[in-house]
Parts: C-alpha cells; structure tokens; sequence
C-alpha cells in the first residue's frame, strides 16, 4: 500500500524551534535526517515545503477563479513537509508515524 504521510507544524512548535540554540536545533534536525534513513527502504519520495505564506491559493467555485497570496486559511496548524512510503499496510504505516521525531502532527493519507 502506499501512502502519504504529511508532517503538520503547530505554532508552538514553530516557537519551540525557533527559540533553541544553534547546537540544539542541529540535534534535532539530525534526529529527522537519521528518521529519514531509518526508513530508507519504505519512503519512495519527500520533500520540505517553504512556509505557508509562501503558497498561491487559486479558490474555484462560481464565477472566475480568484487567486490569492498565501495559504487557503490562516491556520494554527500548517503542512510543512511530506514523505510519499510504501508499506505492507496502515498499521506499518502507523508505525512510521508513530516514530516521527519532529512536528506533533502526522497526517496519514493512502495514495490512489
């Protein structure tokens, strides 16, 4: 099954990270990097994305589409990066998620 984990930053830990120091911010980084190669053999694809503000949001409905600067909705909680894996199933899947060291939310998707 393949499925697309989405790695959800929340404010505070926006906050958090940004308040550590150099030394403390590279363990961390490094516990996602080591993470990443942990699960080498199940992630196909991933990526980082910039930050919400960065985004173009193009809202389709009646009359002509109306695109905008920045994310669909200010939110408290922002997709900020994602893995494409494939696993045996939900419950590998799961586990995956279950391990990830960063961002306190991961959203799991199956792939059509």
């Amino acid at each position: 099954m393949k499925y697309v984990l989405m790695f959800v930053e929340t404010e505070q830990f926006a906050a958090d990270l940004a308040a550590m120091d150099e030394p403390e911010r590279d363990r961390a980084y490094g516990r996602v990097q080591q993470w990443f190669a942990d699960h080498s053999d199940k992630i196909t694809h991933h990526r980082h994305l910039l930050p919400a503000e960065t985004a173009t949001t193009v809202r389709l409905g009646s009359g002509d589409p109306m695109i905008t600067d920045g994310p669909f909705v200010e939110g408290k909680e922002v997709v900020s990066g994602y893995a494409e894996i494939e696993v045996a199933d939900l419950d590998e899947a799961l586990r995956m998620a279950k391990s990830w060291p960063a961002c306190p939310l991961v959203e799991i998707r199956p792939i059509a």
